[in-house]
């Protein structure tokens, strides 16, 4: 919360998600010209998801005969294409991270490389991104965003100093207040850590109250930094980082937990690292939140208390509809391939077998330090953001990018606000709207027992 001024106000952060709810909240008052665009938009993109089905790559490298480490795949997404319109130029870093890693280090690698990078590269795109590209994206965001931070901590420490003003000031009777009170915030600090405590100590028989301290205070500073870093990068591309930041938090978990036997050092390290997850989504939930509520004049204290009131819901609901969709189909079948959760198994193998892609992480971070640090700490989690992500979906939200940029040059910029950005909006609706369709339909055919 005393990040709102600093990427939204000042820093005006894209957030594109958000752009597009406050658009569709706009769309009845604004006329029904953008009104019909935005339905059009929807109606599009929600069409062509549901015949794309789920062939929704497209490996042009393949059709042509590219060597398969350039990774020319298009993702056959129109909601991507969107989110990359509303981002505009500012979004091409994202691309270039990609393009540095498949059109760069990849031939580099490719002709210069040892017998065993050789043979990673033999493999595909998919173990090279997973083995380098992947923890140096990582480490890039992180060091690219803590060193943000310390770069902006003035105008942090000034935002909370302004909280704390307004505390005063409200205690004396005088004064509107647009936040919650900075108090409130102490207090639901210390009332999460308190939780993350007795997550942790409860997580397993054997567990010290001294782990489950360390375990509940890392977590705390962690659900900060990593709720900084996926913020920024939703603010900046509309993708989320959630699961990097989730083994990263499982890592430093395992290794506080370290002394426990093996069974309860995994469990107790999962199960606090879960909850670390929904509170860092969380951070990004809000800040998409309050980036529509700014663009249409809502009051982010109203906004902050509802959703600190609400925050519960979305955990309850979600392991319901997790349990209706393992009993109607098991998680990890081949219809519920649990993608992320194996991949956090092999982190969790790898980490305690001492298999730990500690330097690459190291080396990306200190990359990312030394950009935030020159002033292009923004820019270095965009760069980061393209290494970390799969290069299908950087692809295509770089089409949308470059189709601003030339919409604009050649139609002015009134006629991308007024007519790009309700259609971008809806090609994000409309197709996540029949995702969820789907979604529902399947946990509705679980529930019945189909």
């Amino acid at each position: 919360i005393p990040l709102r001024k600093q990427m939204i106000d000042f820093n005006r952060l894209a957030y594109p998600g958000g752009i597009a709810v406050a658009t569709v909240l706009r769309s009845s008052g604004s006329g029904a010209s953008k009104a019909l665009l935005l339905l059009g938009g929807a109606a599009l993109s929600g069409i062509v998801h549901a015949l794309v089905g789920d062939s929704d790559t497209w490996a042009m490298g393949d059709a042509i005969g590219a060597p398969s480490y350039l990774n020319l795949t298009f993702y056959l997404s129109l909601l991507t294409v969107g989110t990359g319109f509303l981002s505009g130029r500012g979004g091409l870093f994202f691309g270039l991270g990609g393009f540095i890693c498949y059109w760069f280090l990849a031939p580099l690698l490719a002709a210069t490389g040892s017998p065993e990078v050789l043979s990673l590269i033999a493999e595909g795109p998919d173990p090279l991104r997973e083995g380098l590209f992947r923890p140096l994206g990582i480490g890039i965001l992180i060091g690219a965003a803590v060193g943000g931070i310390v770069a902006a901590f003035p105008l942090i420490r000034s935002a909370v100093r302004s909280m704390q003003d307004a505390a005063k000031a409200k205690a004396e009777g005088a004064g509107f207040h647009d936040e919650l009170p900075i108090r409130m915030l102490y207090g639901a600090i210390a009332f999460g850590g308190l939780a993350l405590i007795a997550i942790a100590f409860f997580a397993a028989d054997d567990m010290t109250i001294g782990h489950a301290l360390g375990m509940a205070v890392l977590g705390t500073l962690w659900i900060w930094a990593a709720g900084v870093i996926v913020s920024e990068c939703l603010g900046r591309t509309n993708w989320s980082p959630l699961s990097g930041m989730t083994l990263i938090a499982v890592t430093i978990l395992i290794l506080v937990a370290s002394g426990l036997g093996t069974v309860s050092t995994i469990v107790s390290s999962v199960v606090v690292g879960a909850a670390i997850c929904v509170a860092i989504a969380q951070a990004g939930d809000m800040m998409l939140d309050l980036k529509s509520g700014y663009l249409v004049g809502a009051s982010p204290r109203k906004q902050q208390i509802a959703q600190l009131l609400a925050t519960w819901l979305g955990p309850i609901l979600m392991m319901g509809l997790i349990y209706v969709l393992h009993e109607a189909y098991t998680i990890g079948s081949a219809r519920l391939p649990a993608a992320q959760a194996t991949a956090l198994a092999g982190v969790i193998e790898g980490i305690i077998g001492g298999d730990v892609p500690a330097f690459r992480y190291a080396a990306g971070a200190g990359i990312g330090g030394l950009m935030a640090m020159s002033g292009l700490g923004g820019i270095g989690v965009l760069i980061g953001l393209g290494f970390y992500m799969p290069f299908h979906i950087v692809m295509t939200y770089t089409v949308g990018c470059v189709a601003r940029m030339g919409v604009e040059k050649l139609r002015g910029r009134g006629f991308v606000e007024n007519v790009g950005i309700p259609i971008a909006a809806g090609l994000i609706v409309g197709e996540a709207l029949v995702g969820v369709g789907k979604a529902m339909a399947a946990v509705l055919a679980g529930a019945g027992g189909g």
